[in-house]
């Protein structure tokens, strides 16, 4: 090694000629933070190698001090209340990590003491779990969540690296996504004719709007004389209880011009509500929703689940999750030669990346028309 410059897995030592001081300097930053570094000064090299290795072994004493004892299962129950809604992550997330930590992970690896947990340990307990019944798509989350929690094992200083991101990932098939193709578009449409839910078929698929952003929808976000709505909340149920809640990203929050035939539904809708909401009387709930039950009351996900699949069946289509129809929308207008970057804003996706990520499938078609616009363009008439 030279002897103007000295390093060690976590640390290192160099000379600075602008003063002819040595430095010893310790990364400190920790997978996802920002980055920190402690650093010593010395005169000579040997006094800056001391320093180095009195800082390394201060660092190593207290990790193991502070988290001999704690045990991977006490971590996780810590981890998981520090990110409680409202100042951690959303409600729903909240619950999906709660399963998976208290149903899967803390049976399987809660015992072990966390610093001695190693990547081989994590490995075990998911290769057991694909063994055991649950979709690699479930182990794969399991995985994550464990990954995520002890980031923050690693920046509090509980342990050094992170065995859960050193373990083997977990291998998730691609799952094929069903479309809707234009001509099943138009029987699913037909199919909801009538039906009191008939705008909401048409907004999800015309505009491709996630089912709780489409059902906490409001009238106040709907401008029908411009033909615009604004999407800022979805609808979720927590403990029970139906609650509007803001929407996951600042992507997600955005204003969609409505196709013409959407604004109609809506209209038309808005006239069917104020029927119900005359017949209801004092038993009507104003809530100010757009899409409701018959008393004004949000719309239950198993009744619109059951409504939803009636139409189809109506249509003759096969049974899609209500994703589908979203997936159906993006796909629709990519088809029809709309702007990857209008989709993505419509979508309300976080890139435009991800939006052509996710539907690869359709660029095949869009090669085509581009390769035949400039043959059209440059090509020799034939």
């Amino acid at each position: 090694m030279s002897t103007k410059n000295r390093s060690t897995r976590r640390g290192s030592v160099y000379h600075r000629k602008s003063d002819g001081k040595w430095v010893a300097v310790i990364d400190l930053t920790v997978e996802g933070g920002p980055r920190r570094r402690l650093v010593r000064y010395a005169s000579s090299a040997a006094e800056a190698d001391r320093k180095l290795r009195d800082e390394l072994r201060k660092i190593e004493a207290g990790i193991r001090s502070a988290g001999r004892q704690v045990t991977v299962g006490a971590f996780l129950g810590r981890w998981l209340e520090s990110i409680r809604p409202p100042h951690g992550v959303r409600p729903s997330t909240h619950r999906r990590y709660s399963e998976l930590v208290n149903v899967h992970l803390i049976p399987g690896l809660g015992k072990l003491r966390l610093v001695a947990l190693q990547p081989t340990d994590v490995d075990a307990f998911l290769a057991a779990k694909l063994d055991s019944g649950p979709a690699p798509r479930t182990v794969h989350h399991m995985r994550a969540v464990l990954r995520a929690a002890l980031t923050q094992a690693v920046r509090d200083g509980l342990i050094v690296r992170n065995p859960a991101g050193l373990s083997r990932p977990v291998r998730v098939e691609h799952r094929e996504m069903t479309v809707l193709s234009p001509e099943q578009a138009r029987a699913f449409l037909d199919a909801a004719k009538g039906d009191r839910l008939e705008a909401l078929y048409a907004t999800a698929l015309a505009i491709g709007l996630r089912q709780g952003e489409a059902l906490g929808l409001r009238w106040q976000d709907v401008n029908l004389e411009v033909g615009t709505l604004r999407v800022e909340h979805g609808l979720q149920r927590i403990a029970g209880k139906v609650q509007l809640i803001p929407t996951k990203s600042a992507r997600s929050r955005r204003t969609v011009v409505m196709p013409g035939m959407v604004a109609d539904a809506l209209r038309e809708h808005r006239t069917r509500q104020l029927e119900d909401r005359l017949l209801a009387g004092g038993r009507w709930h104003d809530g100010g929703f757009v899409f409701t039950s018959s008393i004004g009351t949000p719309v239950d996900t198993s009744e619109l689940r059951r409504a939803f699949h009636a139409v189809l069946r109506r249509a003759g289509l096969p049974a899609i999750r209500w994703h589908d129809l979203r997936h159906s929308a993006a796909s629709l207008m990519l088809v029809q030669g709309v702007s990857p970057r209008v989709v993505m804003e419509t979508l309300g996706h976080s890139s435009i990346a991800l939006t052509m990520n996710t539907y690869s499938h359709v660029l095949p078609a869009l090669q085509r028309e581009a390769a035949d616009a400039i043959d059209r363009l440059l090509g020799e008439p034939r």
